[in-house]
């Protein structure tokens, strides 16, 4: 009975699409730009309406998305995907700023230094439209922080709380905004601790656990009715993070993040919507194995990263030209170190730098102009950009110079992107398609990181500061059917990856940790080819009711034709949801096919088909003139013990979770 109405809903997946992840109406210039916006605001309560799990981690707000696939190491920091494609080939930014982790093993993602309780919401865009935030191959992200904008709504504030049975996560959080025409301020603040959680069958994943605090305050102030400064502060810590897909975890992970902005509505001739910002954030991350048992050696693995930099943007409008322009830089520090104690206290010390402090300096240009045709736009945009790293630490340079004895101090590269997006209107139909072409540098990893253990496939990574840069052509097809209560989309997008990189072994090299199977050297292949292609829609069966869901295909090959790991199998998800009488209510099935083309030169076992069902139910009220929201729901309903493809090391999913939500709005 249960698998048969799994398969219903899995047939009505193929013409829906997810509620709150949102996508633009297909009749604006915007769809072209943009593909996909994932509403967050934790404060706003229709907001809470709309969203099954109102006070959900970050990560899992970014995971109900249409194009993100999130890596899990544990409980906390999944590190996102898009296109089959992890975050070295993605650009990801907080309300436009550029920041890089401080941890070698990717467990301090950029997602994990923000918050709902701080974020607008989530700009998603696929490819080389996603260059507008930076550098990339699969696409770009961009964290909007939630910001009052000078409306005159005087005091407003909200207190909300949460609480998950299945890790007795407690979730306490508020915020305090004062906007007026001249001047706004916002001040917010979550905090989340989490036991460890128990998979499917009741099974306790050890070294699960984590704590974390997050607080924000921005403000803003009118210096003329066309002219404003903004200013923001993000101060984010996490501690006793446990990672059990990893062989150890995290005693601290924090980040400060500030900027300072200026705006202007009007600029000379038609130029418009000048904005400038300056920003820095420094992060340090702490990796730690005190609490593992039967520890072979301890190791203390702290890591530092630093950015400084800015953007200057601004929009023209001539004739039937629509032009974005926006310049761009910074300058990043990123170091990593390792010490080893050896049981024996009369063993020497080991040491070395993972990340030889590698100093990173980007400048880029980028420029787009939207053209209205007849029944049709045409939007082409480029990226330019010098970009350059250097090994400042003399030690960390003599160390690498073992490998490479030629190698360079400093290394350069001028990077391109080229896109062109066409979108034409058929009476009800609406086609999109584009081609593209762009670039992206190697990682520090990829480039200069010094015996980097991957637990995924027990091997020692070594970078290589020669790779040649990693160059994608892609391109995007899709094909939208739309009534008022119907609309189906069918897409695909392809991407052939020159110089792809990715780890070889060598088997000349002796590993450095202990147990590690061999060592790998990043390298560049020929090429490797990704494809995928969804069928998405809604149905609206009445006012209350809504249908939403979608399902996909993802394929991935080398230049031998060989599987590449972490490719998405067959996959779906598809829901009904009801809002009626500030009551709301959602029923939703998410699952995937059994995995068949993976490979296990990378770690890789075969993950199994599974099918989760759960729900939620909400109530808003009104108190005089304020509001409260409770929502109760439920996940895995049947206590399934599964896997995807994306947990790192086959580590299980949750099982069974009971959550309520309680938030109090003071308007």
């Amino acid at each position: 009975m249960l698998m048969g109405w799994l398969w219903c809903a899995l047939i009505c997946g193929s013409f829906t699409t997810q509620v709150y992840a949102q996508e633009t109406p297909a009749d604006s210039l915007k769809l072209i730009q943009l593909n996909e916006v994932v509403v967050i605001s934790a404060g706003r309560q229709l907001d809470h309406q709309k969203q099954r799990k109102p006070l959900s981690t970050l990560d899992e707000f970014l995971e109900s998305s249409r194009s993100i696939k999130m890596v899990k190491r544990g409980a906390y920091a999944w590190e996102p995907t898009m296109n089959d494609m992890a975050s070295e080939r993605l650009a990801i930014t907080i309300d436009g700023m550029q920041i890089f982790g401080a941890c070698t093993d990717k467990m301090d993602p950029i997602t994990s230094y923000v918050d709902v309780s701080n974020l607008s919401e989530a700009e998603i865009a696929s490819g080389q439209q996603g260059t507008a935030f930076g550098n990339t191959i699969g696409g770009g992200i961009n964290l909007k922080l939630d910001k009052s904008n000078f409306k005159s709504t005087g005091w407003s504030g909200s207190l909300e709380s949460a609480f998950e049975t299945n890790n007795a996560m407690r979730v306490f959080g508020g915020e305090l905004n004062y906007s007026e025409e001249k001047f706004y301020f916002n001040l917010d603040g979550i905090f989340r601790k989490a036991d460890n959680y128990k998979a499917g069958g009741d099974e306790e994943v050890k070294f699960s656990q984590f704590e974390k605090y997050n607080f924000s305050i921005n403000s803003g102030y009118k210096l003329a009715e066309d002219k404003s400064i903004a200013a923001t502060l993000i101060y984010d810590e996490a501690n006793d993070v446990g990672y059990p897909a990893l062989t150890m975890d995290v005693s601290l992970a924090r980040a400060v993040i500030a900027s300072v902005s200026f705006n202007q509505d009007t600029l000379f001739g038609n130029f418009s919507n000048w904005e400038s910002k300056m920003y820095y954030n420094t992060i340090k991350h702490v990796m730690d194995d005190t609490q593992r048992p039967d520890v072979p050696i301890h190791m203390d693995m702290p890591g530092w990263s630093e950015t400084a930099g800015f953007y200057t943007q601004a929009k023209l409008n001539k004739e039937k030209h629509h032009f974005f322009f926006k310049w761009d830089g910074f300058y990043n520090k990123s170091y990593a170190e390792m010490t080893m104690y050896p049981t024996n206290s009369n063993e020497p010390l080991m040491f070395m730098l993972t990340w030889p402090d590698v100093r990173t300096k980007n400048v880029g240009f980028y420029a787009e102009d939207h053209i209205p045709l007849k029944n049709a736009s045409l939007k082409l945009s480029t990226r330019l950009a010098y970009h350059s790293n250097m090994v400042a630490d003399d030690f960390g340079l003599n160390s690498l110079k073992i490998f490479y004895p030629e190698m360079d101090r400093t290394n350069t590269r001028f990077l391109k992107s080229f896109s062109a997006q066409y979108h034409k209107m058929l009476s009800d139909f609406h086609i999109n398609g584009g081609l593209s072409y762009g670039e992206r540098a190697p990682s520090v990893s990829e480039g200069y990181g010094f015996y980097l253990f991957n637990s995924f496939d027990n091997h020692d990574y070594i970078g290589d500061p020669g790779l040649n840069t990693e160059g994608s052509a892609d391109a995007n097809l899709s094909v939208t059917y739309k009534k008022p209560i119907f609309e189906i989309t069918a897409g695909a997008n392809y991407f052939h990856v020159f110089n792809y990189i990715i780890g070889k072994v060598d088997s000349s090299l002796s590993t450095m940790t202990i147990g590690a199977e061999g060592v790998k050297i990043y390298t560049n292949l020929d090429y490797a080819q990704l494809f995928n292609a969804s069928l998405s829609g809604r149905y609206s069966i009445s006012n209350a009711f809504k249908l939403t869901g979608r399902v996909s295909y993802h394929r991935g090959v080398d230049d031998e034709g060989e599987n590449l790991p972490l490719i998405s199998p067959i996959s779906y998800r598809s829901a009904i949801d009801f809002y009626k009488n500030q009551f709301s209510a959602s029923l939703s099935v998410d699952g995937a096919g059994e995995q068949t083309n993976y490979n296990p030169t990378y770690g890789e076992t075969k993950s199994a088909a599974y099918a989760t069902l759960s729900a939620s139910f909400g109530k808003r009220f009104f108190l005089n003139d304020n509001d409260l929201f409770l929502k109760a729901g439920i996940e895995n309903i049947f206590d399934t013990n599964y896997s995807t493809y994306t947990d790192w090391n086959n580590i299980p999913r949750m099982g069974r979770n009971f959550y309520l939500t309680i938030s109090y709005s003071i308007n």
